[in-house]
């Protein structure tokens, strides 16, 4: 009797009851939500706090990344997500970038902008191409960037498309749209993924991307690692024929005796 007991589930409770219980679930949900809130506005003012901490170390670091030739075009080139979208136009001019920047708005949480240096180059006039992302009180993402001054006959968002017509007479491949065309494309700001890629992904550390190795000579080595272990091999196996036949000479001979 007792187990029977147990094993009944309790005694439904009453409509009055069971709106009472949702009232109160509704009051303490309301209680989380508030803690939730206060701890968003605490961790923004931490956040706010440390990222000041670093602009120091930020600074020291664009200095020492000057000193090494090429190294914002092989932190691309190196970054998968990144280097699906570069040309090989898009590689040679950015070959002329020297510095990239990466700043979060004080609040932070209103949006952040990217600035590309680049030293006198062929193809625009610009010495810095900027592109600003904004979240208003509203929460609706925007952008805006820097209209890149192009020089006579090298607009690479221009000729990507040439290009790609070109090609696909050719070939199946296709190049992929111009890295530049990003500058011009604000259809979609609060989902830019390249935008994402360079603030949260390749500013914290770029090096870990400059420092890359170059898959295709791993995979060279790789070959030529392969290649020279089948030549061992077919050594060997000459080595046993002749071996071999060495002996089955010896035999004959002394056959004959």
């Amino acid at each position: 009797l007792l187990t029977k007991m147990h094993l009944n589930p309790p005694a439904p409770q009453s409509e009055k009851e069971q709106q009472e219980a949702i009232e109160h679930i509704d009051e303490v949900q309301n209680e989380i939500d508030r803690l939730n809130e206060q701890a968003s506005e605490e961790i923004l003012k931490v956040e706010q706090k440390y990222n000041k901490l670093r602009q120091p170390f930020f600074q020291k670091r664009s200095e020492l990344i000057a000193k090494i030739p090429n190294f914002w075009v092989t932190t691309f080139v190196n970054h998968p997500q990144v280097s699906a979208l570069l040309g090989e136009e898009d590689e040679e001019a950015l070959h002329y970038l020297s510095r990239v920047e990466v700043t979060e708005f004080e609040d932070i949480k209103s949006g952040y902008r990217i600035d590309f240096y680049f030293d006198e180059n062929p193809y625009f006039e610009n010495k810095v191409l900027s592109k600003e992302f904004h979240l208003n009180e509203s929460g609706d993402p925007s952008s805006k960037s820097t209209e890149i001054k192009w020089k006579s006959g090298k607009d690479l968002t221009k000729r990507s498309s040439q290009t790609q017509n070109k090609a696909g007479r050719k070939r199946q491949h296709e190049e992929p749209e111009s890295f530049f065309t990003w500058f011009t494309d604000h259809a979609d700001a609060g989902a830019d993924e390249l935008g994402e890629v360079i603030k949260d992904d390749i500013w914290p550390n770029p090096l870990q991307y400059y420092l890359v190795p170059d898959m295709d000579d791993e995979e060279g080595e790789g070959e030529d690692d392969e290649e020279d272990e089948e030549g061992l091999e077919d050594i060997d196996e000459e080595g046993d024929e002749d071996g071999e036949e060495d002996e089955e000479d010896d035999g004959e001979d002394g056959e004959v005796k």
